[in-house]
């Protein structure tokens, strides 16, 4: 096993690999589907499965029964109560907790889905990771639009200087730079650290399971000692990844529900 064969455990591809049989997914008017395309809807439709019964559930009033209920409700309430409306204001967050929530579990799915075998973590790719800080880029900007306007709130990114003459206009247009800078490295970093959590994560646990290929032509003492602990490191490693895909999905959508509550209360 080379470092090609490891990278495509951790990189997008128009088939999947299974035991036995190679799945080549096909165009759709002349667009090549890819396998992360396929796993992000599967993960879509998954959510869609999941939160409509639990809509039509909440819009009767009735209470969450069942272990499964009762942990998304409290997932739910707890991205309310403790990301929404601290980060963004109580008087504006419940207008973006659909958009936090669905972040979140978007996320959230997309890394568990990776740990499956032989599918792949659609967040680990950068035009994934990218799309989402886009969306929330897109999210924050029309957020400070729609409180002061198209141009209020770029006038909004300054904050009041008590500086006049030739030093305020020197000062204005450099820090309004600054701050625009500052809002695209900020959604930049924000689709960054996802990746790179997430594919350091696998390309490790990929390295680890390798070692048993490249020793595999070796001594029957020199494979079976490097099996075992391959084995038990990948799942420790695996226990870690479920750690961290819950970690990064929280960090992905507080840190979204933060740069809305900036655009919303700016200074």
């Amino acid at each position: 096993m080379d470092l090609n064969q490891l990278a495509e455990h951790v990189t997008d591809s128009s088939e999947f690999v299974l035991p036995f049989v190679q799945i080549h997914l096909p165009k759709v008017f002349d667009f090549q589907l890819t396998r992360y395309m396929v796993l992000e809807l599967i993960v879509a439709a998954a959510m869609l499965a999941i939160f409509i019964p639990y809509a039509r559930r909440v819009a009767k009033g009735d209470p969450p029964r069942g272990r499964f209920w009762n942990m998304l409700d409290a997932l739910l309430l707890f991205l309310r109560d403790g990301v929404a409306r601290p980060a963004i204001g109580r008087k504006d967050a419940d207008r973006f907790l659909p958009f936090v929530w669905t972040m979140f579990f978007f996320v959230l799915f997309c890394n568990l889905i990776g740990i499956l075998p032989w599918t792949g973590s659609p967040t680990g790719s950068l035009m994934t990771t990218a799309s989402l800080a886009g969306v929330a880029f897109c999210t924050v900007l029309g957020a400070g639009v729609a409180k002061f306007g198209p141009v209020g709130y770029w006038k909004s990114l300054v904050p009041r200087m008590d500086v006049g003459g030739v030093l305020g206009i020197l000062l204005t247009p450099m820090i309004f730079g600054i701050e625009v800078a500052g809002l695209l490295i900020r959604h930049l970093v924000l689709a960054v650290r996802l990746l790179a959590n997430i594919f350091a994560g696998h390309l490790v646990l990929a390295v680890i399971v390798g070692f048993i290929g490249w020793t595999a032509q070796a001594a029957f003492v020199l494979w079976a000692g490097v099996t075992v602990p391959s084995l038990l490191g990948a799942s420790a490693l695996t226990l870690l990844e479920l750690f961290v895909a819950l970690l990064q999905a929280y960090i992905f959508a507080f840190l979204s529900a933060l740069f809305i509550g900036m655009a919303v209360h700016p200074h």
